[in-house]
């Protein structure tokens, strides 16, 4: 009778050894909807109104003659519940039984679903930024709410945060709660700055990259003001002119605004937060996993809210 050796498993050794460890995929912290003023008094229907008045005016008065008496300006602001999300999975009555992995990925099904609908508001909630009048300047009070990065490649530069600072204040905006949404490509872009990487010539950097800009989701520093925060959510693939500058397929739309709760860019609600059904499906011998929800999200403040378009490719920078 032989030996055992390695050459001669006889079925013993197993000769592909599975973990028993399931690798998950890595998520982005989401943040869009922090910045959406959730309406509660939505009880039924799909269309809210509400209604707006406009300012006083002033004129010149002499003496003993009429008040000229004028009305202010009303409007109506309509908002709807547009979307309606599904997310749905199932698992056989086979697969359970032979499945070594099964234990560990059931669980996972409803918060794989209610993350992929996450992900759905959070893109949406962005993608506010193109409710503005696209290839234009958008001004108000004489500040510009939406133009092209100035720095090479259209990379965003510390000037076109002064510029979006500019358009904000002009608009009456709060300095407070300043807040910057910008892509992965605007990080490397001041990453590689000259005047960040010589902070000692440059006292207005200092501090900002002993370890790198940012920590998590949040730059170390702010920029003029502006808590610089980062989504890969953010409208990509944008080809815009706007007062002769030009991002053409490569753009990118990082937005700016005050986060202050009472002015919050946008609007939304929800008919029906993210809700989960399950049932056994016998026909097809098979347990079923279904997400669904209904909402809205609607630009509400356009004058608190700037766009700069900036370029996304690295090698241009």
């Amino acid at each position: 009778m032989a030996g055992f050796t390695s050459g001669n498993p006889d079925f013993l050794i197993r000769t592909s050894i599975w973990s028993d460890q399931l690798k998950d995929v890595l998520e982005e912290e989401l943040m869009g909807t922090n910045y959406v003023d959730w309406l509660t008094d939505f009880p039924d229907g799909d269309t809210f109104n509400i209604p707006s008045i406009g300012n006083a005016e002033v004129a010149d008065y002499v003496e003993d003659t009429a008040i000229t008496f004028r009305a202010m300006d009303t409007g109506n602001f309509q908002f709807q519940i547009t979307e309606y999300l599904q997310s749905g999975t199932y698992v056989t009555e086979k697969a359970k039984q032979d499945s070594f992995y099964m234990s560990r990925i059931l669980p996972l099904f409803v918060p794989k679903q209610a993350r992929a609908i996450q992900e759905k508001v959070e893109t949406d909630v962005f993608a506010l930024a193109n409710s503005q009048t696209l290839s234009d300047l958008n001004t108000i009070n004489g500040g510009d709410h939406r133009f092209v990065a100035t720095g090479t490649g259209k990379a965003l530069t510390v000037e076109d945060f002064a510029r979006a600072d500019y358009a904000l204040t002009q608009a009456n905006v709060p300095q407070t709660n300043r807040v910057a949404i910008v892509d992965p490509s605007v990080i490397y872009s001041f990453n590689t700055l000259p005047n960040i990487v010589n902070v000692i010539n440059n006292p207005m950097w200092e501090g900002l990259v002993s370890t790198g800009m940012s920590t998590g989701m949040k730059f170390v520093k702010n920029i003029l003001g502006f808590d610089v925060y980062v989504s890969k959510f953010l409208p990509k693939n944008m080809t815009e002119t706007i007062d002769g500058q030009s991002v053409s397929g490569n753009g990118v739309a990082n937005i700016f605004f005050s986060a202050d709760r009472d002015i919050l860019p946008f609007i939304g609600a929800w008919r029906q937060m993210p809700k989960v059904d399950s049932k056994f499906n016998m026909d097809r011998q098979r347990t079923e996993f279904a997400t669904t929800a209904r909402y809205g999200v609607k630009l509400f403040r356009d004058d608190n809210l700037v766009t700069v378009l900036s370029g996304t490719t690295i090698s241009s920078f």
